[in-house]
C-alpha cells in the first residue's frame, strides 16, 4: 500500500530548498554577496574559516534591513525585489526568489544582523536575529553593528551529514570560495572587497569608482600582471544591445578556459550561445587546443533576458537569441581585426551563411583607439608583386643614412636618428627598418621604441588574409565528384539538412537526399576534393542540431588557405632589402589581425622606451 499524500513540514521544505540553492560553501556566498550587492553597499567584507565549513561572515555597509523585517528576511518566499508577474519579466536584480536566507538557515547556524539605513526609524540601533537548530527563529535583541547588514552562517550542514560528506577538501572549497569573489570583483570594480581565510587577507581591493586606472589595476590583481596591458578593450552597441570590456590579445591565449569571464547586466552566466559566439570569433586566430581569455559585460533590456532558467541562476535564456549570437561575434570579431594597430576592416562576414538579415548597423567604436601616430597623410601603399614577397616599396617610406647599403648583413644596420618632432609627426605605428636579425627577425625603429617582427609570422598572416579575400570575393569553385558520396543517417537529420541545403550549397557543397534516410554528396569545393565528406556531413548535422548552424566548411576552407600561405611565405634566413622591410611593415599596417600568425604566435612585439632603459638601468 502506497504512502498517503501528506504536506511536508516547513524546515524540511526548506532543506529540500537548500539543495538546489546551497552546492557548497561557495554558494552560500554567491547568495549572500549578491544581496549585499543588490542593497547599494559600497564596501564588502567576507570572513572564511576552514573553506567555509565552519564560518562564513558577509558583512557590508548597504541599506540595512528594519527590525520588523528581520524575521520576514528569513521566511521562505520573502523579497523586496519582485512584487508582481511584470516585475519578474523585468528582473533587475541579481537575487528575487527570496529562497537563500531561509535554505541556508535550514543546514547552518545563521545569524543575521542589520543595521538600517539612517532615514529609517531604527536607525540609531542594530539587532540581531538567528536560527534555532530545530529551525525556529531566535526573537530579535540589540546588537552592535555598523550601518548595513552581516549574514554569519556557523557549521554549514552540520545537521546533513551526507551533504557535509561530500565536501572536498578545505583548500579545494576555499579556492571556489576565492574564484566566486574573483568574479564579483571584475564585474563591480565600484566597490571594495575584502576576502580573509582563517584571518590571512587574500584580496584587498578599494573601490574602484570611475578612475579607469584603478579599474586596470584591478584587472592586474585579479587576472595577472600583464592582462591589462596585452588585452583589447571594447565598447559597442547596437539598438538595445552593448557589449564591452576586454579581451585577451591571441597571443596571449591559455591552455585552459580559467580565465573566460561573461556578464550579463551584472551577473555572471555560463551559456552556449555566448561561447559558441566567442569561440567562432576567435576561430581564425588561435592555434588548435587554446583558449581566450576575456572579461565581457553584455548590456541588455532585463526584459530581453530570463535569468529564471536555473536554480542558482547560473544561465539566462534570451529573448533574441540570434540578435544576441550574431552582435557578440560582429564585435569581437571586428575587435580582434582591429588589433592593436587599430586597422581599420572591412565589413563582418556574416557568421554563417544562413544568418538571414544582419542585425542594425553597431555603433560607436572601441573604448581604447590606437591611431597611427602623426597627423600627416600616408604615403602610398606598398604594392606586393607576388606570393613570394618580391616588394616594391614606395621611397617616402625610406629614412636611410647616406650611403647606406641596400643589402643588408645578418646583423642590424646603424641608421642616422632623425630629429624628434620630425620623427613624430612622419613615423608611422611600425616605424622604419633598422635591419634584419639572424635572417629571422626584422628590427625597427618606431616613435616609442623598438619593432621586432618575425618576417615568416608576418609573412604568413599577409598571404593568408589575401588568399582569403580572393576566396570569398570570387566566385566558390566546385568540384564535381566521379563518384557521388552516400551518406546514411535518421530521417530527422536529414530533414534538417535539407531545411539548410540551400544555405550550405552556397559554400560550394552539393547535397541531395535521395529518400527518407539517406543523402548522397554530389559536388564539393574544390579546394575540400580531398576531404572526408562523409565525415563533413555528419559534423555538419551534428552542429545544426546543437546550434542551429554550423562554420565546419568555413573552417575547413579557411584551414587550407593557411596552409597555402604558409607555404608561401618568406621562409628564414632569405636577406630583405631596406625597401623591401619597409613595405613588409607598410603591409603590415593594413592587414587585418596581423598582430598574430596563423597558429595563433605573435609576429610583432615593442619594446618601449622605459623597457629599454629598465635593461640597461638608465635613469636609476
Amino acid at each position: 500500500m502506497s504512502s498517503p499524500i501528506r504536506i511536508l513540514a516547513d524546515h524540511l521544505v526548506n532543506q529540500i530548498a537548500a539543495g538546489e540553492v546551497v552546492e557548497r560553501p561557495a554558494s552560500v556566498v554567491k547568495e549572500l554577496v549578491e544581496n549585499s550587492l543588490d542593497a547599494g553597499c559600497g564596501r564588502i567584507e567576507i570572513d572564511v574559516e576552514q573553506g567555509g565549513v565552519k564560518r562564513l561572515r558577509v558583512r557590508d555597509d548597504g541599506r540595512g534591513i528594519p527590525r520588523d523585517q528581520l524575521a520576514l528576511a528569513l521566511s521562505r518566499h520573502a523579497t523586496s525585489k519582485v512584487a508582481e508577474l511584470r516585475d519578474l519579466e523585468a528582473v533587475g536584480t541579481l537575487g528575487f526568489r527570496g529562497e537563500a536566507l531561509p535554505s541556508i538557515a535550514s543546514v547552518s547556524r545563521l545569524t543575521l544582523t542589520s543595521r538600517a539605513a539612517a532615514d529609517a526609524d531604527d536607525a540609531d540601533s542594530a539587532w540581531e536575529i538567528g536560527v534555532g537548530a530545530d529551525g525556529r527563529l531566535i526573537p530579535a535583541r540589540p546588537a552592535a553593528h555598523p550601518p548595513g547588514t552581516s549574514v554569519d552562517v556557523r557549521e554549514l550542514f552540520f545537521n546533513t551529514p551526507a551533504r557535509r560528506k561530500f565536501l572536498r577538501t578545505e583548500k579545494t572549497e576555499f579556492d571556489h570560495i576565492h574564484q566566486l569573489v574573483r568574479r564579483v570583483a571584475l564585474a563591480h570594480p565600484e566597490i571594495g572587497i575584502q576576502l580573509r581565510h582563517n584571518g590571512k587577507d587574500i584580496l584587498s581591493l578599494g573601490a574602484a569608482g570611475g578612475d579607469e586606472r584603478k579599474v586596470l589595476d584591478r584587472l592586474n590583481a585579479l587576472l595577472g600582471p600583464d592582462f591589462a596591458e596585452q588585452s583589447l578593450a571594447l565598447e559597442e552597441s547596437a539598438v538595445d544591445l552593448r557589449l564591452h570590456g576586454w579581451v585577451m590579445r591571441p597571443a596571449f591565449s591559455r591552455s585552459q578556459p580559467d580565465q573566460q569571464f561573461f556578464y550579463v547586466n551584472g551577473r555572471m552566466v555560463r551559456d552556449k550561445l555566448v561561447t559558441h559566439a566567442v569561440r567562432q570569433a576567435f576561430s581564425d586566430v588561435l592555434h588548435h587546443g587554446r583558449h581566450p581569455a576575456y572579461v565581457l559585460f553584455l548590456d541588455t533590456p532585463p526584459r530581453l533576458v530570463d535569468v529564471n532558467v536555473h536554480p542558482a541562476k547560473h544561465e539566462v535564456r534570451f529573448r533574441e537569441s540570434r540578435q544576441v549570437h550574431d552582435f557578440i561575434y560582429r564585435v569581437l570579431h571586428r575587435r580582434l581585426s582591429q588589433g592593436t594597430l587599430g586597422v581599420t576592416t572591412e565589413a563582418v562576414p556574416d557568421p554563417t551563411p544562413d544568418a538571414g538579415p544582419p542585425p542594425a548597423q553597431i555603433a560607436g567604436r572601441p573604448a581604447r583607439a590606437f591611431p597611427a601616430v602623426g597627423s600627416a597623410s600616408p604615403p602610398r601603399p606598398a604594392e606586393v608583386r607576388d606570393s613570394r614577397l618580391s616588394y616594391q616599396a614606395d621611397l617616402a617610406f625610406q629614412r636611410p643614412r647616406a650611403g647606406a647599403r641596400s643589402e643588408p648583413s645578418s646583423d642590424p644596420e646603424p641608421m642616422a636618428p632623425e630629429p624628434a618632432s620630425a620623427a613624430s609627426q612622419s613615423m608611422p605605428p611600425l616605424g622604419f627598418a633598422l635591419g634584419q636579425l639572424n635572417g629571422v627577425y626584422l628590427l625597427a625603429q618606431a616613435v616609442d621604441g623598438l619593432v621586432l617582427v618575425d618576417i615568416h609570422a608576418a609573412h604568413e598572416r599577409i598571404g593568408y588574409e589575401r588568399l582569403k579575400r580572393s576566396w570569398k570575393s570570387g566566385e566558390v569553385v566546385r568540384q564535381p565528384l566521379l563518384v557521388p558520396v552516400p551518406v546514411q543517417v535518421a530521417p530527422r537529420e536529414a530533414e534538417l539538412f535539407a531545411s539548410h541545403a540551400e544555405s550550405i550549397a552556397r559554400l560550394g557543397l552539393i547535397v541531395e537526399r535521395l529518400d527518407a534516410g539517406s543523402l548522397v554528396v554530389r559536388e564539393v569545393p574544390a579546394l575540400l576534393r580531398q576531404a572526408d565528406m562523409e565525415r563533413m556531413v555528419r559534423d555538419l548535422i551534428a552542429d545544426l542540431a546543437e546550434q542551429g548552424r554550423s562554420t565546419r566548411l568555413e573552417e575547413a576552407i579557411d584551414g587550407v588557405l593557411a596552409t597555402l600561405a604558409c607555404h608561401t611565405s618568406v621562409r628564414a634566413n632569405r636577406r630583405l632589402t631596406l625597401d623591401e622591410m619597409n613595405a613588409l611593415l607598410r603591409e603590415m599596417e593594413r592587414v587585418e589581425r596581423i598582430d598574430q600568425c596563423n597558429h595563433g604566435r605573435p609576429t610583432w612585439v615593442k619594446l618601449a622606451h622605459e623597457d629599454l632603459d629598465r635593461l640597461f638601468s638608465r635613469g636609476r
